[in-house]
């Protein structure tokens, strides 16, 4: 099972608009530092699964027929704005996974085009492919799910963004279930309230601590975060890292290194 963060930040991105912050003068003078809006690719064998849709170019970075399916963590603009385009491009419809939201985003789910929206429930696994992906409940300002992703030779990948903490179902499921690698939310530099839609930095490793996943990846980043790291470079465990924009990552090969 291959991972590819294709973006790692949070809404506004880094750089963010008419910020003079060390991580936004960082991002604005390399590439390497920007982040775009949230979202992965899970690739195994001929099945492609994108997870969220807040990309811009969708329409450019994946040809038509590519993708297995889209897998919608929930429905704010930079998870979804990315389908807005490409509901009237042409061909076979692309199944869209999602959470039940009746406000759903503007008129995207009344006038789908080419997106066939599939309503998901919480702890009722599917099968996309060769991969089971099971939906999870998280703790957010809308309907939202993370994902639960196995291939058939093991490799388990959770991809957890946008939450506060885990609901203490979704704890309960991923402790059984043991992850090989795990995407989480980390929003924020530590707080001395906790957030409340997404996580701050202990809240994170909090959520690592508890899980114990093989390899974990930090994402949904702030500049705010980006830039108390430039100023503290804070220790982190040898399997904890943040993600970067265009990383990559196998899993269930013995070794589930990062391929930058």
């Amino acid at each position: 099972m291959r991972i590819s963060f294709l973006g790692t930040g949070a809404a506004g991105g880094v750089p963010l608009y008419g910020c003079v912050c060390s991580a936004c003068q960082r991002g604005h003078l390399q590439a390497a530092h920007q982040r775009r809006p949230c979202s992965a690719l899970v690739e195994d064998g001929e099945t492609r699964l994108l997870l969220d849709a807040g990309l811009m170019d969708l329409h450019d970075r994946f040809a038509p027929g590519s993708l297995s399916a889209i897998l919608l963590t929930h429905f704010h603009p930079d998870h979804v704005q990315g389908l807005f385009h490409l509901r009237w491009g042409r061909g076979t419809p692309i199944p869209v996974c999602a959470p039940p939201d009746s406000e759903g985003c503007a008129d995207l789910t009344r006038h789908p085009g080419l997106l066939d929206f599939k309503r998901l429930s919480k702890f009722e696994p599917i099968v996309i492919g060769s991969l089971t992906v099971t939906p999870l409940p998280l703790i957010h300002s809308k309907p939202t799910f993370g994902y639960a992703i196995e291939n058939a030779q093991g490799a388990r990948f959770a991809y957890l963004t946008d939450t506060a903490g885990l609901p203490p179902s979704t704890e309960e499921f991923l402790l059984a279930w043991s992850p090989t690698g795990l995407a989480l939310d980390c929003s924020h530099p530590p707080r001395a309230q906790p957030g409340r839609n997404h996580n701050d930095w202990n809240q994170a490793l909090r959520i690592v601590h508890t899980l114990r996943p093989t390899r974990t990846w930090l994402t949904h980043i702030t500049h705010d975060l980006d830039c108390w790291q430039i100023e503290t470079q804070p220790a982190l465990p040898d399997s904890v890292s943040i993600a970067i924009d265009g990383e990559q990552a196998v899993l269930g090969q013995g070794t589930d290194w990062p391929l930058r």
